[in-house]
């Protein structure tokens, strides 16, 4: 067949010769569907897709090839996260020469002057976060009557994050007439029912199943027990000759942790996750990009929006929640056909829970050891070696050309030397300095001995108790009731606890009933007001033992409170 390019999708000179400039040269499969369908300006579209596929271009192209600059907004794009919405905004606006359109990102962390500024300025694309969307929109700073696009990215990770309701105020707010293209890694029932809603007909453009990332990445897995994961990661980047990438961590907690030993030790790190302010978060980003940083520890969440070609790792150092954020995980350093390697850390306990990720995702993740000692200071003492020898080669040891001259006259040169590198490199080059790791198996544990606590937005406001969870969970995923155990339901959510190999078939399930849980509590506000008032009713003694009788049942509502002025003594028989 022949090879398809971006000439054959219909696009302007000046865009072929743009792109070709910025090192664009074969479309990727889902830039060669989506561009001609937006192009054409007919459909919506719902793309499936993961995020190294090269979806940004994939919209970004059309519109700027579509728009011509106005003074309204043209259109909106929505991303859950501030960093993904710099990043989409910055990648659009490299894609157009001249610039013609006013391009912008918007979102929180940000001062209202410079926003509102910009928006009275004029801008064609603005990329927005949810939250900011609603702010600007309440205080009609915002006007989207007349957009022609409103474009959904990452659309399944705004639904975990609880934006669906946002999502459908402003979809209200928008010009009927326009264009909509949902983009989303997984398709799960609220994505679907959105697009039922509010997108009429659509095209569904999709990955085929076998095209996954194992032809970009190489996986890897270790074995390890928790304690010894620090250590292991020490050796993985000790023993690479050029280690460049992203660790990630279960919690803001973790990376404090990691990123505090990992600088204790030297090496060139920073921390990114929600608690970081934004200037910070972009002086981190900026020093990551150019490379003045070259780890770089970081939460699911902050880490979205990242986008770095030559990434050459991705440490997974905690399992993440679900197989869908593994392949964002290890997916977004896969840009531009570059090849990287991932290595994820398991544990026993996490070892069902990691199959059932290969399983989900399609991949076989080989297992590896942890690197040795000695291979890991042969590998360092080889980099100073390089070092050494290109400083030499670039004269930058001149003026310490005297003090070594004075040496060399008292001492052996070897001896010198070699006193030089220990004082430089202290126990580096010692065996002893290394910590032990010990030997791991997923037979450690017994299978089915983990547990999973899980939370489910769902609780009595809801109408739920524990047997009629119990009997909810069991319809929805399939799980056997006895293998639910500790289940406590309270007013507005629940925990119950399942084996760690059922955990994830819950947990994806169950993903979409945080919006259910909405609708279930305003469908069931009677009988909420009903339980309120059954629950008075039984506080103040009345018994309910059948539906046409009320009796009271204790002393106090007899027929002596309502004869006499005081309160009759409560007899010992009672």
């Amino acid at each position: 067949m022949t090879e398809i390019t971006f000439k054959d999708l219909g696009l302007s000179s000046r865009t072929l010769e743009w792109l070709e400039k910025k090192g664009f040269k074969i479309p990727s499969p889902i830039q060669a569907e989506v561009i001609p369908l937006l192009l054409a300006n007919k459909k919506n579209i719902i793309w499936q897709a993961a995020t190294w596929t090269g979806k940004t271009a994939a919209f970004g192209v059309p519109l700027i090839e579509n728009l011509r600059h106005e003074n309204h907004i043209q259109a909106v794009i929505l991303v859950p996260t501030r960093e993904l919405a710099i990043q989409v905004a910055e990648e659009i606006n490299s894609l157009q020469y001249p610039k013609n359109l006013s391009i912008v990102a918007i979102y929180w962390g940000q001062s209202y002057e410079i926003q509102n500024r910009a928006l009275k300025k004029g801008v064609d694309i603005v990329v927005w976060t949810p939250g900011r969307v609603m702010d600007h929109l309440n205080r009609r700073t915002l006007k989207i009557e007349e957009i022609k696009y409103f474009i959904l990215d990452e659309a399944d990770e705004m639904l975990n994050m609880w934006f669906v309701d946002d999502i459908e105020t402003i979809f209200k707010q928008t010009n009927p007439e326009k264009r909509v293209l949902l983009f989303s890694a997984t398709m799960p029932r609220g994505i679907l029912s959105v697009a039922k809603k509010y997108m009429g007909e659509y095209d569904l453009v999709a990955i085929k199943k076998n095209e996954n990332i194992t032809a970009l990445t190489e996986q890897f897995y270790i074995q390890i027990s928790e304690r010894d994961k620090l250590e292991a990661l020490c050796r993985i980047m000790d023993k690479e000759d050029d280690f460049y990438g992203i660790v990630f961590c279960k919690t803001k907690l973790d990376v404090d942790h990691v990123f505090a030993k990992l600088h204790e030790k030297g090496y060139s790190t920073q921390a990114l996750h929600g608690d970081v302010q934004q200037k910070q978060r972009e002086n981190i980003l900026k020093l990551f990009k150019t490379k003045k940083t070259k780890i770089l520890v970081a939460t699911d969440v902050a880490a979205r929006g990242i986008d770095v070609n030559d990434i050459s790792h991705v440490i997974n150092f905690w399992l993440p929640q679900d197989p869908e954020s593994y392949v964002h995980r290890i997916g977004r350093t896969g840009r531009a056909g570059k090849t990287w390697t991932a290595i994820t850390f398991v544990t026993p306990s996490e070892y069902r829970k990691f199959v059932f990720f290969q399983r989900a995702t399609n991949n076989d993740v080989k297992k590896i050891e942890i690197p040795a000692i000695a291979h890991v200071i042969e590998t360092k003492k080889k980099k100073l070696k390089a070092n050494i020898t290109e400083m030499l080669e670039k004269w930058a040891h001149e003026k310490y050309i005297t003090i070594a001259q004075e040496l060399l006259q008292e001492r052996e040169a070897e001896h010198v030397l070699a006193a030089l590198l220990r004082i430089t490199y202290a126990n580096e080059f010692n065996e002893e300095y290394y910590t032990t790791i010990e030997k791991t198996s997923s037979s450690t544990k017994a299978p089915g001995q983990g547990k999973t606590r899980i939370f489910i937005a769902l609780g009595k406001t809801a109408w739920y108790y524990p047997k009629t969870m119990v009997d909810f969970i069991t319809d929805e995923t399939g799980v056997p009731s006895r293998e639910i155990d500790d289940v406590r339901v309270l007013e507005d959510f629940s925990f119950i606890t399942v084996p760690d190999y059922q955990s994830e078939v819950v947990i994806k399930t169950l993903k979409g009933t945080a919006s259910k849980a909405k609708d279930d509590k305003s469908s069931s506000s009677s009988r909420g007001w009903f339980r309120s008032w059954s629950r008075w009713w039984d506080r103040w003694g009345y018994k309910w033992s059948n539906r046409n009788e009320r009796r009271p049942s204790k002393w106090w509502f007899s027929k002596d409170r309502w004869d006499r002025k005081n309160y009759p003594k409560r007899k010992s028989s009672d």
